[in-house]
């Protein structure tokens, strides 16, 4: 399916009274959801870009970069941020019934997975960038996350 085709379907719902249709075409699946207390969605008569391939793992942050719009504190001296390379949603374990990824005082070895943050139905597994002992884990399981958020301080 196409950005063309996406938009046409919009505005099928847009003028319906459909609150939501779910399209599967072989690996393709959309589903458009219509919220009743905001109006409805508007194309925007501009052309636009085509979108950037999504991928399954999303590459993980650099931990290395330095970062000066953040005073640093006795707290998080000597330690690594590892940040959210994309929005969406945090998860320390595969499953809910399975043991998480990682705990506080582990120690992790590079390319080693952290957590999975769950993105548009895709599951985006992100990696540590480097090897040290988790000092900290700032983010709670199944709790919004945004791009750049700090999810976790290494020690390393």
């Amino acid at each position: 399916m196409n950005l063309e085709e996406i938009q046409q379907l919009i505005n099928i719902i847009n003028k319906s009274d459909l609150e939501e249709v779910t399209i599967e075409e072989g690996d393709f699946k959309i589903t458009l959801k219509r919220l009743s207390t905001k109006p409805p969605v508007e194309i925007s008569q501009q052309p636009l870009a085509q979108p950037a391939p999504l991928q399954a793992v999303a590459p993980p942050p650099s931990a290395t970069e330095p970062r000066g719009d953040e005073p640093s504190g006795p707290a998080t001296d000597g330690l690594v941020e590892i940040r959210s390379p994309i929005v969406g949603t945090f998860y320390r374990s595969p499953s809910p019934e399975a043991d998480t990824f990682v705990n506080v005082h582990d120690y992790v070895e590079n390319g080693q997975v952290l957590c999975i943050i769950e993105a548009m139905k895709l599951m985006n597994e992100i990696e540590s960038d480097l090897s040290g002992t988790i000092a900290e884990i700032l983010v709670e399981n199944g709790q919004p996350v945004e791009y750049d958020q700090v999810l976790f301080l290494v020690k390393p």
